[in-house]
């Protein structure tokens, strides 16, 4: 059977199609979208009107594709295993819906090798593809911290904090022309006082969970995800152990524990 065309319609409609069942979304956008509100230095290098998706993680995801990605033994090597699991789903799903396409996937984990910056900035990309709003020290009138910086955080309009942002496809080769809109990103923490809650709450307390509940969410991480993501990376393999997913082996564990990242959660929330 020949591939289908891939435009915006097939890519849209093929990816939901596909992982939409496990607990992950798909946003579109345009590259020009996010390369207009970047310096050069962080821009993607492709056509502005090459299309991109942002994929997203929701509540659903650890129940629907990470405990049975788990449960399979697929979970091999050094590496994270929730990076390993989405990096499966995502790989299964271009395979399957885009043989032989050209899709560039950068993952919310990767850096470049030479300047050690984030391959694409996550937070940013969910912004201008309407995904989640990205609420930021400028989005406060006179805030009051003055010059100690705030790190900024997406809320999502059903979801509040409880969802992560996973990777950027780009599908190289296929443009997309002025049909297609830009959507702001819904603001769902509109008022001066919430936002400063929300970014002090993200940067001086964001383990207690409480930022992700500046909105009543429809749905938050299961007591067992809120487990799994309360345990230190360096303990999470022993975790999983005693779940029965991971087997020890002589001399050490099946999984190395990964290396742990900024105390405060990237553009993932966990």
């Amino acid at each position: 059977m020949a591939s289908p065309t891939v435009n915006f319609e097939t890519v849209t409609r093929l990816l939901d199609d596909s992982i939409s069942n496990l607990g992950f979304e798909s946003h579109p956008l345009k590259i020009g979208w996010y390369n207009d509100v970047l310096p050069a230095s962080l821009r993607q290098p492709h056509h502005e009107d090459t299309l991109a998706v942002v994929v997203l993680s929701t509540p659903d995801m650890f129940e629907r594709a990470f405990l049975p990605f788990m449960e399979k033994g697929c979970c091999q090597g050094v590496s994270d295993p929730i990076d390993q699991c989405v990096k499966h789903t995502i790989n299964s799903a271009i395979s399957q819906s885009f043989p032989g396409k050209k899709v560039e996937v950068s993952y919310d984990y990767e850096m470049l090798p030479a300047s050690r910056k984030p391959k694409f900035l996550a937070q940013t990309a969910a912004h201008v593809a309407g995904a989640a709003y990205y609420y930021q020290e400028a989005d406060v009138t006179d805030h009051p911290w003055g010059d100690k910086k705030k790190f900024g955080v997406c809320i999502h309009p059903r979801f509040g904090g409880w969802f992560a942002i996973r990777a950027l496809l780009v599908f190289e080769g296929v443009q997309v022309g002025c049909e297609v809109l830009q959507s702001s990103p819904p603001d769902c923490v509109p008022s001066r006082e919430a936002r400063i809650q929300l970014l002090e709450d993200f940067n001086l307390r964001w383990q207690d969970w409480k930022y992700r509940d500046i909105i009543p969410p429809v749905q938050r991480y299961s007591q067992r995800q809120r487990d799994y993501f309360s345990t230190r990376p360096a303990q999470r393999p022993a975790l999983l152990q005693e779940w029965g997913f991971l087997q020890k082996e002589k001399g050490g564990s099946q999984l190395e524990p990964p290396a742990s990242g900024s105390l405060i959660p990237h553009s993932g929330h966990g």
